[in-house]
């Protein structure tokens, strides 16, 4: 029987790893922010209220077996154009496969079938969630871009809406996973935001799992 792997993270380094670990012989699934509030994704996430998907469309491409040429259309981003400067053509077909399924999670589950994608990659959370940090001198900052802007100590981080709920498919993979992998990545902003949806800590620390953070 083939190790189920969860990986947790976002950004650069949650792509990097799971191109490595799709080489092996194992079962893979990703677990990814939604936090991200800038570029593209912050605009879709604004004006659609949806999750961003930009997170979701790299780790979609990591995984993916498909052709060279089928990848880069994927992450294609347009250079000009009044609406469409600045947007991945990935980040608009996740909106529009959300709009079509009417949910976040069903959007990724369709367009990984599309990309042949070799393992299951899931949201920390359904919804969009706002990540906040409230400094060592007492400052708050929202958004998970604007935060290393400030150029300050971070005191903690935290999400809203309150209530904010996980993925049964997550809390499952996490709970049956063989090796659980956070990171790499910014701990404030690509590792944290996901460990502070509810329910997603205590299925690490109930899972049999092996447990494994690669610091950046």
């Amino acid at each position: 029987m083939r190790k189920k792997v969860v990986v947790i993270g976002g950004g650069t380094g949650l792509s990097v790893i799971l191109k490595g670990l799709k080489t092996y012989p194992v079962d893979i699934t990703a677990i990814v922010t939604v936090a991200d509030d800038g570029g593209s994704s912050g605009i879709l996430r604004k004006e659609l209220d949806i999750p961003p998907p930009g997170d979701v469309r790299n780790v979609l491409v990591a995984l993916a077996e498909v052709e060279p040429l089928v990848e880069e259309l994927f992450q294609h981003r347009f250079a000009s154009g009044d609406g469409l400067n600045g947007h991945s053509l990935g980040n608009l077909l996740l909106a529009g496969m959300t709009s079509i399924t009417g949910d976040f999670q069903k959007g990724i589950a369709t367009l990984s079938r599309v990309l042949n994608v070799r393992g299951n990659v899931l949201p920390a959370a359904n919804k969009s969630i706002i990540l906040h940090a409230e400094m060592e001198d007492g400052t708050h900052v929202s958004g998970e871009s604007k935060i290393p802007l400030a150029e300050k100590k971070i005191k903690r981080v935290y999400l809203t809406p309150e209530e904010i709920s996980p993925l049964a498919e997550t809390l499952h993979a996490l709970k049956t996973a063989d090796l659980i992998v956070l990171g790499p990545g910014s701990l404030y902003t690509s590792i944290l935001p996901n460990l502070l949806v509810p329910g997603i800590v205590e299925a690490i620390m109930t899972s049999n799992a092996k447990r494994a953070y690669i610091c950046n």
